[in-house]
């Protein structure tokens, strides 16, 4: 709610969240008739709200006289309409919800009432293993629809066009597979001139077309599924509601966008975007669940175990994959969702592994296993290339921002299919002319992972010692290539992820320091640096720096701590390693920290102005709320009693805040209470639609029945519109001198969308998320993390 240049208001002249939304009106103006049956017309009455837990009542003097002996069926808070997109949640209204759902349901002593107390306490188990399920059966799709689109741009199986090249040389791999053909082949082109020619065309058009698809299904059918996701799936962790981002359209054109964007050779990733894919399926099947259904708080935890599952799939790694929601994207992180998270994440592994899409046992292609230990000499080159992948994660966030608002507000924002064509083109070409850039980066980083005796062939020199010089200028031409790319491809309206390119980028370094620290150590074997190595053994080896790199720029790049480092230790498979991760992932974050403390989601969250309160971050500040509240001349306050269904019409229409603070009347405005825009436009809607009721109906949200105010006339029965059920009677309320700091804690910690300012109980301000947010957005310099 920003009521930034409003003023106060004195009137004169969508679905709901709840299981039933009738409407009441209760035709009793001739009090001769209501007295002579008032008993049975008050049963009547009293049964109906009973029943109907979510109603609009419209009463007569009398009536409501009455009605002040019915006992109060609604809570303090008020009920809720459905929210709306781009607000934020009540997560205090949703768990009180929760628990009197849970109070309703164990109060039913019947044989049913068992059975189904026992089903509603299994289904948060039985939804984290379908999202699992389901996350793990996507995730394989996606791998073996991008592997073969990766392959079909080099040629294709004669043997059976659906397969990729490496179902189709099965058993006899490399260059000798005669089942696999090239393009060039294909047209039956001798000149090895034109071979090249028809092959690179090839290469490019079926990449370009690939991602042209991509982007066209983005544009038309579901904007959403552009991007990583994560920004977004943080910011509805937190409480926002961003309608459509979770959905069906979005999930199917993220698996299909996904695949081609990855196959057609951007610079990319897809282990980002299944964060953003598990959490669609987390929201689709918790709509098949009642008590996440309609509950969005506890949706929101569902959605927690569902990243989780996302990460699981795109590296195998469930304990990682339950740290890094817990570390990275979720809000609200209570014991429960850890568990359910954990159940999550393995069972989407296990449905992975059972799939088998690679045909290696293996979850992802750059699992690795190391068989020598590390030793201490080693220690300070890892914690070079730790500072290395901080420098990088710091330089990467600010030119890529840079990029992305060029893209976003600039011409370029008119033609994003032209933009992902365009870098689709020249990524394909100067992409095909290096193998450490042609292959898919999976492939790239599994063989810079690998020791040479675990490679099925020289992969570009790697292993020649004869060519290392030359393969160290080839890796270091490919470094700068790749981080080129990936800061002008990360942001494109095509499902992209930033994982993979960043441990590619790290592996790319580390790979190189790796190849150099042999070549010095074979060639002063004898130094006393090196005393700890066997003569006759490789002392170091290079796949251990490339993958120490990896994690080194991924820690630069997200910031991540612990659930990068157990990722990594879950891909290798060895306790001997996760030191040397630990220090290099600390390394990168302190000296990323030290330029900027914003990852890159962060910062894509901040340039999109998305209303997230990160509640792992501190500030500084000595102001009081008096400081940046919007004032209480700028409020719109309505009172309680005297409006018009036509004046709350105007209002509504007039002005576009997510709530009003209810007032005693404009003189006093003592504070009654709350009332949000959904709500009020919801009564306002239903109320108009009944018979009878025109625009002068009086509207009241007191206690106090109209006649108390003095401005009823027996002689002309009127009618009183009563919403009362749906006003927070109990909002939070703090002093105008609360220190602002004081403030954030209690947003962090009780996830409130406003808090009203009051002095002695007269409404003199109100404090909204955004506001806050506005405020702390000017302290940047002055935050810790």
């Amino acid at each position: 709610m920003d009521n930034k240049g409003t003023t106060s208001y004195n009137g004169s002249s969508s679905k709901l969240n709840n299981e039933d939304s009738s409407v009441q009106l209760f035709n009793l103006n001739d009090s001769s008739e209501f007295n002579s049956n008032s008993n049975s017309k008050l049963q009547s009455i009293q049964s109906l709200n009973e029943s109907a837990s979510s109603s609009i009542a419209i009463y007569g003097y009398d009536q409501i006289k009455q009605k002040k002996t019915k006992k109060r069926v609604t809570a303090a808070f008020g009920k809720r309409a459905a929210y709306e997109n781009f607000t934020t949640i009540d997560w205090n209204h949703d768990f009180a919800k929760d628990r009197n759902r849970k109070n309703k349901v164990k109060k039913r002593k019947t044989l049913k009432g068992r059975l189904y107390l026992i089903y509603d306490a299994c289904q948060s188990w039985i939804l984290v293993i379908l999202i699992g399920m389901v996350t793990g059966l996507l995730a394989a799709f996606i791998a073996i629809s991008s592997d073969w689109i990766s392959d079909i741009k080099e040629g294709h199986c004669k043997s059976g066009f659906y397969l990729n090249r490496k179902f189709c040389c099965w058993g006899n791999p490399g260059s000798q597979c005669s089942d696999w053909e090239q393009w060039s082949n294909f047209f039956n082109i001798n000149s090895s001139f034109l071979k090249k020619i028809i092959n690179l065309g090839m290469y490019t058009l079926i990449a370009c077309l690939a991602t042209f698809i991509a982007a066209y299904l983005v544009r038309e059918y579901a904007p959403y599924s552009a991007g990583s996701g994560i920004p977004e799936v943080k910011t509805i962790l937190g409480g926002f509601v961003i309608k459509d981002f979770l959905g069906i359209h979005t999930l199917i054109m993220k698996c299909i966008g996904l695949s081609l964007s990855v196959g057609a050779g951007l610079s990319v990733g897809k282990e980002g975007p299944l964060v953003h894919v598990g959490c669609c399926v987390g929201n689709l099947c918790s709509r098949l669940f009642s008590k996440f259904n309609n509950n969005s708080a506890r949706r929101r935890e569902a959605l927690s175990a569902a990243s989780a599952a996302g990460v699981s799939v795109a590296f195998g790694a469930p304990i990682g994959a339950v740290l890094f929601s817990l570390e990275e994207v979720s809000y609200y992180f209570p014991m429960k969702t850890l568990w359910r998270s954990f159940l999550s994440a393995l069972v989407g592994a296990l449905t992975l592994q059972l799939m088998n899409p690679f045909r290696s046992g293996k979850v992802v292609l750059f699992q690795v296993a190391y068989t020598r230990i590390w030793h201490i000499f080693e220690l300070p080159i890892y914690i070079l290339l730790g500072a290395i992948g901080g420098l990088y994660g710091a330089f990467f966030i600010k030119m890529n921002m840079k990029v992305v608002r060029l893209r976003k507000f600039s011409w370029l924002k008119k033609y994003p299919i032209q933009e992902v064509f365009i870098v689709t083109l020249i990524t394909s070409i100067v992409s095909y002319g290096f193998l450490f850039l042609r292959v898919s980066m999976t492939q790239l980083i599994s063989n810079l992972f690998r020791e040479c005796s675990e490679l099925e062939s020289d992969f570009g020199g790697l292993c020649k010692k004869s060519q290392l010089k030359s393969t160290i200028f080839m890796l270091l031409i490919a470094l700068i290539l790749k981080i080129i790319m990936t800061i002008f491809t990360f942001g494109i309206r095509v499902p992209a992820g930033i994982f993979v390119p960043s441990l590619a980028v790290g592996a790319l370094i580390g790979r190189i320091v790796g190849i150099l620290m042999q070549l010095w150590q074979e060639s002063h074997p004898d130094l006393w640096l090196f005393s700890s190595c066997n003569p006759d053994v490789q002392c170091v080896t290079p796949g251990v720096y490339a993958f120490i790199g990896a994690a080194a720029a991924l820690g630069g790049v997200t910031r991540m701590t612990v659930s990068t480092t157990v990722i990594m230790f879950e891909l290798t498979g060895s306790l001997s390693y996760v030191l040397p991760v630990m220090v290099t992932v600390m390394v990168s974050k302190w000296v990323g920290d030290a330029f900027d403390k914003d990852s890159i989601y962060d910062a894509l969250i901040d340039l999109n102005q998305y209303p997230f309160l990160d509640n792992k971050r501190e500030y500084y500040s000595d102001a009081i709320v008096s400081d940046i509240m919007t004032k209480e001349d700028n409020i719109i306050a309505l009172p309680a009693i005297g409006l018009t269904l036509n004046d709350i019409e105007n209002i509504l229409q007039e002005y576009q805040y997510q709530g009003f603070p209810i007032i005693n009347n404009t003189y006093d405005k003592l504070l009654i209470g709350y009332i949000g825009r959904s709500e009020l436009r919801y009564t306002i809607d239903q109320a108009s639609e009944l018979e009878n009721v025109d625009g002068l109906v009086q509207c009241y949200f007191t206690k106090k029945s109209p006649d108390a105010y003095g401005i009823n006339d027996p002689t002309k029965p009127r009618r009183y519109l009563d919403l009362r059920p749906w006003i927070d009677a109990t909002p939070y309320t703090i002093t105008p001198n609360y220190k602002v700091v004081k403030v954030l804690e209690i947003f962090k910690k009780i996830g409130l969308r406003h808090v009203i300012v009051v002095k002695r109980g007269k409404l003199v301000g109100i404090l909204n998320k955004k506001d806050l947010l506005r405020y702390l957005s000017t302290l940047k310099d002055n935050k810790i993390k």
